[in-house]
């Protein structure tokens, strides 16, 4: 009986235990659930302020500032959707990406583009266009340019796109985004990248599409810390307040 008895305490204890440990858990999942949210909402609200205050004085600088409008839309959208860390962490990506080209169209008007910028997934191993070139492929004209010009009018922070590295840079129009809509690209795409960036320095493309292609895994290994580190090591520090908050990057012109 006594044997029992003892048996039934343990079982109700490791009951209990279990029970503990799940309520901690859960309470730790949303504490860093809102951690990331609050976060999320930071970068978001700086860069709508960006997008209100500013107003583009030519061509280039108006689109950069469009683009940005629409990273703007688009992380308010996610922000509503977000139901994970992981998913809120995309909202802080893509309140970054609204940020570059808040930082190239203050560049082209002339003004303080503000303290560097977190990198973003893939960014660094894209690489920048290093030289004017212009292709014509498959009868169409495409340029790019590492400035902006009356031709080269759209800029692309640089990064990820469907797999596949995209130099930053300015461009004659922006033929990744039927790949970022549609998270493939198309046929013949292996073609524009290898007559813009093949012999290009400074691009992952420099030696060719195959070679750029082959980083792709690279990226596979790479994007999930990207992801946890942004999150995390630009949460606060020089980052989180400070200069991007108000100061050199949180007013209008």
């Amino acid at each position: 009986m006594t044997g029992t008895l003892v048996t039934i305490v343990v079982l109700a204890l490791i009951a209990a235990g279990i029970v503990w440990l799940v309520r901690q858990r859960a309470a730790t999942q949303a504490r860093e659930l809102e951690d990331a949210r609050a976060e999320a909402r930071r970068w978001v609200e700086r860069l709508g302020g960006q997008v209100l205050n500013l107003v583009g004085t030519d061509e280039a600088s108006r689109q950069a500032l469009a683009d940005a409008a629409e990273r703007f839309n688009a992380a308010g959208s996610q922000m509503d959707q977000a139901r994970s860390v992981v998913q809120t962490r995309q909202v802080t990506d893509t309140a970054y990406e609204g940020l570059y080209y808040v930082r190239a169209a203050r560049t082209v008007m002339g003004l303080d583009p503000g303290p560097e910028l977190p990198p973003l997934p893939g960014q660094q191993r894209a690489g920048a266009v290093s030289q004017e070139r212009d292709v014509e492929v498959e009868g169409h004209s495409y340029s790019a340019s590492p400035v902006p010009s009356e031709r080269n009018r759209h800029f692309y922070p640089g990064g990820d796109v469907a797999g596949r590295p995209v130099p930053q840079g300015w461009y004659s129009e922006p033929w990744w985004r039927p790949a970022l809509a549609a998270g493939a690209w198309g046929v013949g795409s292996a073609l524009l990248f290898s007559a813009m960036f093949s012999g290009m320095s400074g691009v992952a493309y420099a030696d060719g599409f195959q070679d750029g292609a082959a980083s792709d895994d690279v990226q596979g290994d790479g994007g999930g810390d990207t992801g946890g580190d942004t999150g995390g090591d630009f949460g606060g520090g020089d980052f989180g307040g400070g200069d991007f908050g108000g100061g050199d990057f949180g007013g209008g012109m």
